[in-house]
Parts: structure tokens; C-alpha cells; sequence
């Protein structure tokens, strides 16, 4: 792997964050809600048990906000008495590569990453055209380090300070034992129903799957998710998933989330969209949808993909490539995705590349279904077994 950067800048503001730090007052939390420093430091002890001299990557953009966020987590890491880096890179979206200089920093494989970003890390140009080679082919090298068990991480892409202040700091002995609860019960199935008052009816083959848990345990190397963390999610089974999908909540799109004022009908057939309906917000849907099909043609033209990898990123793109459920109890729709899909009492499907890495896509848009009965069908189940009813877990 040949990466041609320029650390000085790098350097630079490493040293002077380091510097800054020796400050009295800049990086203490004097400067940010108590709220805010009181999530940063559930982060760092509750979710990633940071210890002393760990080094410590933290990846953001200078927006108000991330910014905020990704300082408090550099104070609360100081206080945890490791070594922790920040670097800023500018605002990245869908389509765009991540920083060579930010490539650089992670092939340095520090133990602890923390995505911090407005919108998006970026595509890995070199991953994406070379990969990178473990259990199976990466084409970033955020997702190689921490599927191989080689760092711990989380990431928070849309991340607002109002969120992270709300869904950090909770209790995760709750979320975690309910967590491994749903995940214990979703292996036993071959598929699962999932029905909603909009009108939602769906089967998910996950035969041959294994549900993850995002719960906010991110202690050991390996360990990785989303802050906020609080969902199970899986990937269906290749051709398996039929039905007809009724967004009602919020929807992830090429340009950010919106709330869904009409109900966006999706039609699935074998595992992929096969129409897309109602208002405004399914017409901006099929638009970026069809983005992740062209995106995928023009990389294969420019030969920055191989031809191959073109054709799968484009018919992927229309794939449902998750079923999530949110569990995050403080959570709420507020049109950010990242917290959106953690709502106790939704669940979320995606449309686009999947978590196991046999159908990736340029694009995985995520979109909320309210009060679901999710049921468990097949498998060591001798009849079906409802886990939620009507947005409620069927253990509370």
C-alpha cells in the first residue's frame, strides 16, 4: 500500500491540540454544557473503558457541534490519562474519499477510533480500487481494523450535540441485557415477519445470518458501533426478503434525513426494491437510489473500480441490505438517522449494502418503520414468536 501524503500538517496539529490541552480551561469542559461533558465521559469509561496510556484517534470536522464533541472526548481521554490525537478534516458526503493524511493516521492502527463527522468519514480511495485483505475483502480501512479485531471504535456520522448530550450517558446494563436478549433470540429463526399499523408486511430470511448487537460495549479490541449505540440489527438473507415495506417515520437520502409526512411504500421482490412510492419524500428516495446506481457506473468508467465491482455496487443499490431495531430508551425521530434508528419502539430498513460484506453498494439508506410487531419464524422455533408487539418488547 502507497499512500503519498504530507504529515506536516498532520503534525502540526497534533502537536498544537497537545499543546492546547496544557491550556487551563480549553480542553476541562469549562467551555461546554455539563450535559455534553457528562456524555463524553459515559463514552469514554462506560462504552469504551479507556485506560492509561492508550492512543487514542479522534477523526472530525470543524463544525460547530462535532467540533464540541470531538474536544469533550480529547478532555474526557485526558482525564482517563491516555493519549489521545485529534485531527480535522473538512466535511465529507456520500461520494467523497477521506483525507490520504486521515488514511495515514489509520494505518498507524491506533488502539481507540472515534468517528466524529457533520455527515460522513469518506470512501477509502485505495480500498476501494486495491482492498484490503482478512476474513474477507475491505474496501476501507476503518472497517478492516475493527472487524479484524485490530482497534476499538465507534462513529457517529450527523452527530449533533443535543443528541449526544440525550442518548450517551444511560444506563447500559439495560440496553446491553436487552440487547443479547433480542440477538439470543433472532439466531434461533430462519426468518422473521415484521407487520406495522402504516402497513408494513415483510419477511426477512436471516438463515445463515448473525444478528449484531450495538449496545454501547465497545471495551474490547474489536469492539465497534455507533454512539449513540441502542439496536439489533442483521442482514437478510441474499434473496430472501419479500413483502412491502411502509416508511413512516424518517428517511436517510443522498442529501441528509427528512421526516416522512406521507408514508413512502416500498415493494420488494427476491430481496430487492422493486418500486417506490407515494409523495415527495419517496420521489427524493428513487432519486437517490438511482445516484447509488449512476455513482457506481461513473467510478467503473473512470477505472477508479473494476469493472465488476461497478456492475454489484449498481444492482446492490437497490437491495434491502438491513432489518434494525431500536432499543435506545432516550432516543427519539428527530430526522438524524443516527439517532433515529435507535428509537425503542421503531425498527429500520436499509436500502443499499448490507453489514456482511456479499452485497456491498455505493449507498445505505436507512428508513424508519413506527410501532412494529417483529415475529420470529422457523428455525428452532416450532411456531412463530413474537419479540415486540406494537413497538413494545414482549419482556417489559
Amino acid at each position: 500500500m502507497r499512500i503519498r501524503v504530507s504529515l506536516s500538517r498532520f503534525k502540526c496539529e497534533t502537536l498544537l491540540y497537545t499543546l492546547m490541552s496544557e491550556i487551563p480551561g480549553f480542553f476541562n469542559g469549562k467551555g461546554y454544557s455539563q450535559s455534553l461533558v457528562k456524555a463524553a465521559k459515559a463514552a469514554v469509561k462506560d462504552v469504551l473503558a479507556v485506560r492509561k496510556d492508550e492512543h487514542l484517534l479522534i477523526i472530525s470536522n470543524p463544525n460547530p457541534g462535532t467540533r464540541d464533541i470531538a474536544m469533550a472526548l480529547f478532555d474526557a481521554s485526558l482525564g482517563a490519562k491516555a493519549s489521545p490525537v485529534l485531527a480535522f478534516q473538512g466535511e465529507k458526503g456520500q461520494f467523497d474519499y477521506t483525507e490520504d493524511e486521515i488514511i495515514k493516521a489509520l494505518s498507524a492502527e491506533p488502539q481507540i477510533v472515534l468517528s466524529i463527522s457533520k455527515d460522513r468519514l469518506g470512501l477509502d480511495r485505495y480500498g476501494l480500487k486495491h482492498g484490503y485483505e482478512g476474513k474477507r475483502r475491505y474496501d476501507n480501512l476503518f472497517d478492516m481494523l475493527h472487524c479484524e479485531g485490530k482497534m476499538r471504535a465507534f462513529w457517529s456520522p450527523g452527530i449533533t450535540t443535543d443528541t449526544f448530550s440525550r442518548t450517551v450517558a444511560i444506563d447500559y446494563g439495560v440496553l446491553r441485557s436487552d440487547c443479547r436478549r433480542l440477538v439470543r433470540e433472532m439466531k434461533k429463526a430462519e426468518s422473521i415477519r415484521v407487520t406495522s399499523p402504516s402497513g408494513t408486511d415483510i419477511t426477512v430470511g436471516v438463515k445463515g445470518r448473525t444478528p449484531k448487537p450495538d449496545d454501547g460495549d465497545f471495551r474490547r479490541p474489536g469492539g465497534a458501533g455507533n454512539i449513540p449505540s441502542g439496536e439489533v440489527y442483521v442482514s437478510p438473507t441474499i434473496g430472501t426478503t419479500d413483502g412491502v415495506i411502509v416508511f413512516d417515520g424518517s428517511i436517510a437520502l443522498n442529501d441528509g434525513e427528512v421526516m416522512i409526512r406521507k408514508p413512502i411504500v416500498v415493494e420488494v421482490k427476491k430481496g430487492f426494491a422493486k418500486s417506490v412510492s407515494g409523495g415527495s419524500e419517496a420521489d427524493m428516495l428513487r432519486k437517490s437510489i438511482r445516484s447509488g446506481e449512476l455513482n457506481a457506473n461513473r467510478l467503473g468508467r473512470n477505472g477508479e473500480i473494476k469493472a465488476s465491482q461497478a456492475r454489484k455496487y449498481h444492482r446492490n443499490a437497490r437491495a434491502i441490505g438491513e432489518l434494525g431495531v431500536g432499543l435506545n430508551r432516550k432516543a427519539k425521530i428527530v430526522a438524524n438517522m443516527l439517532e433515529d434508528e435507535k428509537v425503542y419502539g421503531t425498527c429500520h430498513f436499509a436500502i443499499g449494502s448490507n453489514y456482511d460484506g456479499d452485497a456491498d453498494a455505493l449507498i445505505h439508506l436507512d428508513g424508519i418503520v413506527k410501532s412494529p410487531t417483529i415475529t420470529l419464524v422457523g428455525g428452532k422455533y416450532r411456531s412463530e414468536k413474537q419479540v415486540m408487539a406494537s413497538g413494545k418488547l414482549v419482556w417489559d
